[in-house]
């Protein structure tokens, strides 16, 4: 047979066998037999006939089909559907995670069926539910993830293709020229996806709104919001409406509430707040008690239900913070000014106020509407500068301050004893098993223009474990006034899962390359080893390698009606009771407790359930787009310092490279295994290393490497270093 022959032999062999699974795939459940499926495939002549024979006796035999009665075939398995969320990867194939299934679903290329990176879709196994590999391909998108996509503009002369930034988005969009709008050439847009008909290759879309020139400061900055649907600016008739609010502390109002305004109190936040939106207050009872009041800004006095101020608010969910702004949640009327604790100003607020005994015991607790007047403005480092001074006649002088004035005695006793009772909390936390995750916060000082000209680390020092430990008591207590009444009441609960046991495990693996062992006997045992853990490795170069690998490890906080506990805090209840001027869920909070107060009935669970979903949703998004307007930053910081050699740890490895973390400034880019010229390297899984095939060299996870910046892309967020060498 000639060569020419036996490939058209092949080929329509290779027909035959698409065609046998496309019949019996279709109709899982039935049999045919081969005159059937010659029928539904057209083969009509007698080679075809004999093949089709021979290749339903080959794949039975192969177990790729079955013979259900003789002469009669079907699948050797029914193809099971689920519904699951889509990830593509940046090489165009996906894995899908359904519920009901152990393993991810990988989708390749041809088989996603214009399915797009985050959609709910429903996938079809390709094999059987309990094989090693599980494959599969889309059956249909049940839902957009979004519809609007950051892209470029390609103008031609009658028409435009936008292409899209996301490497994940694996098709251009096209743009006829009506849709276009003013923007040009080149320009980032905003596409909005209207339809992808069957015949097209691409979907069709049109140009909302126009971003600017890639690689200018306020186009990548409002290019990372757009990326992930979050809005820059209010709208028109949002800001009208707030502005309408009458804010004026009235008497009437007043009387309805507790009045706090003559006791001591004051806010304590970061020196760059714009917004203070919780304040202390301290009372010496005589009974040699505490009076300690927790006062929140009474957001939802003044955002009411079925409004467009309470739509926008719930929509957002969250305020984004950003390297060199806050997107708020609430319009600055209200977020800066009525809703902001500022000092010599009357507040309505929404309390949690406790009676605390010198030991940090709770004696009684009361929750509810109040008028405060705070005395006093700290910035962190000012009460820090009291703490660290406690035993020096002077502490009183604020010296930090341009205008260094005296703080009166009552202040500097209110902040030293409180500061003494949260670290009596925050010990009986740990005592209890919870993990004390201090990770370092990566910080830049800016120019003018939003140029960083430097980089700081933010740490958390006394004066911010103050703060945390008596907002932490807030949401504590609130969540349990409620969640421990009967009948059960509907409430919105902050929760936190046990870690998975598995990535424990692996993360195990890691630290224990740098001498660190964790202790698997049981709950507490496990977080006490993670504290001691986190402790050790202070300081060292691994820390924030170890930090970060440890967070991945646990479970994500969420909101929910379905209280099951905070692993993280060690609390059999919690809730954001704290900052309703930048959280949805707190408001969320604040109305279901008033309600409660007032005597009402449960709330409908399913409504809250879908609002806490949402917002834990919203909450993941905004946490994105802050990781990726660090990840700009650093890159724009990196630009600057092209030719200077730094020293930084392996952070990361795969088979096209290694990630490392400059231990200075903790920037991190990536090295790829081609740029590596000495030797063949390829990717060692069981080390976390790559490794040379002939000098057999090794680069594993958390070793140090001096490395320079080899390019800088700030449109695609991508830093890529040279490597030097490693540091013996």
């Amino acid at each position: 047979m000639s060569k020419k022959k036996k490939r058209a032999k092949n080929h329509r062999q290779n027909e035959i066998t698409r065609g046998i699974f496309s019949v019996l795939e279709k109709e899982p459940k039935k049999s045919f037999n081969y005159k059937q499926i010659a029928s539904k495939l057209d083969i009509n002549d007698t080679e075809g006939r004999n093949l089709l024979i021979k290749r339903l006796g080959q794949l039975k035999q192969k177990d790729r089909i079955k013979e259900a009665d003789k002469g009669k075939y079907q699948v050797s398995f029914v193809p099971e559907t689920y519904i699951g969320k889509i990830d593509v990867t940046g090489s165009g194939n996906a894995y899908v995670v359904a519920e009901g299934l152990d393993k991810d679903v990988f989708v390749p290329y041809n088989k996603l069926k214009r399915a797009f990176h985050g959609d709910t879709v429903e996938v079809q196994l390709l094999t059987k539910k309990k094989s090693s590999k599980q494959e599969g391909e889309i059956i249909k998108v049940v839902e957009r993830k979004k519809h609007s996509f950051v892209g470029i503009v390609d103008l031609q002369k009658t028409f435009a293709f936008i292409r899209p930034t996301d490497h994940r988005m694996y098709t251009d969009i096209f743009v006829p020229l009506d849709k276009i709008g003013e923007a040009q050439n080149g320009e980032k847009v905003i596409v909005e996806i209207l339809e992808w008909p069957e015949d097209a290759p691409s979907p069709m879309g049109k140009v909302t709104d126009i971003l600017g020139m890639p690689g200018e400061h306020n186009t990548e900055i409002h290019s990372i919001l757009a990326e992930y649907g979050l809005p820059y600016e209010f709208p028109a008739e949002v800001e009208h409406f707030a502005n309408q609010i009458d804010t004026s502390i009235k008497e009437e109002e007043i009387a309805k509430r507790r009045d706090m305004r003559s006791v001591l109190t004051f806010t304590i936040d970061p020196k760059d707040a714009k917004d203070f939106d919780d304040a202390l207050s301290f009372e010496k009872l005589e009974n040699g008690n505490y009076e300690i009041g927790i006062h929140i800004a009474d957001v939802s006095h003044y955002v009411q239900p079925d409004t467009i101020l309470e739509d926008e608010a719930y929509q957002r969910a969250t305020s984004v913070y950003l390297v060199d702004r806050v997107v708020p949640m609430l319009p600055e009327v209200l977020s800066n000014n009525a809703c902001s604790l500022r000092p010599n100003e009357e507040k309505y607020t929404f309390s949690a106020i406790f009676e605390i005994s010198p030991n940090a015991k709770v004696i009684k607790e009361w929750f509810g509407r109040t008028v405060i007047n705070s005395d006093e403005r700290f910035a962190y480092e000012e009460a820090q500068h009291i703490i660290e001074n406690k035993n020096n006649k002077i502490s009183k002088e604020i010296s930090i301050r341009e205008d260094a004035y005296s703080v009166s005695d009552d202040i500097v006793d209110a902040v030293l004893t409180m500061d003494k009772l949260a670290k009596i909390m925050r010990k009986e936390r740990m005592k209890q098993g919870a993990i004390s995750f201090d990770k370092v916060e990566v910080k830049f000082n800016l120019d003018e223009n939003n140029e960083p000209v430097g980089v700081y680390f933010k740490e958390s020092k006394d004066a911010n474990k103050l703060i945390e430990e008596f907002m932490l008591l807030a949401n504590r207590k609130v969540a349990q006034f409620i969640g421990s009444q009967k009948p059960e009441k509907t409430f919105v609960y902050r929760v936190h899962d046990d870690p998975d046991e598995d990535k424990l495990m692996a993360l195990n693996a890691i630290v224990s390359r740098f001498g660190h062992k964790l202790n698997f006997k049981n709950k507490k045992s496990i977080s006490d080893s993670l504290n001691q853990l986190l402790e050790d490795v202070k300081g060292k170069k691994e820390q924030n390698l170890v930090d970060t690998l440890a967070i991945r490890s646990m479970s994500k906080a969420i909101y929910t009606t379905d209280n099951i506990g905070h692993y993280g805090l060690a609390f059999d209840y919690y809730t954001h009771f704290t900052s309703p001027i930048r959280r949805y869920p707190d408001v969320m909070v604040h109305r279901l407790l008033q309600h409660y107060l007032d005597g009402g009935k449960s709330a409908n669970a399913e409504t809250y359930e879908e609002k806490c979903k949402h917002s834990s949703n919203m909450e993941y998004l905004a946490t994105s787009a802050e990781r990726d307007s660090i990840k700009y930053m650093q890159i724009k910081f990196m630009e600057d310092h092209r030719d200077t050699e730094f020293v930084g740890v392996i952070s990361g490895v795969t088979e096209w490279g290694i990630y490392v973390e400059i231990i200075e400034n903790k920037c991190e880019g990536m090295v790829r295994t081609r740029d590596i010229k000495d030797d063949y390297y390829v990717f060692d899984e069981k080390q976390y290393a790559l490794v040379g095939e002939r000098k057999k060299k090794v680069y594993q996870l958390g070793d140090e490497v001096r490395v320079m910046v080899k390019d800088t892309d700030l449109v695609k967020r991508h830093l890529d270093f040279s490597l030097i060498g490693k540091v013996e």
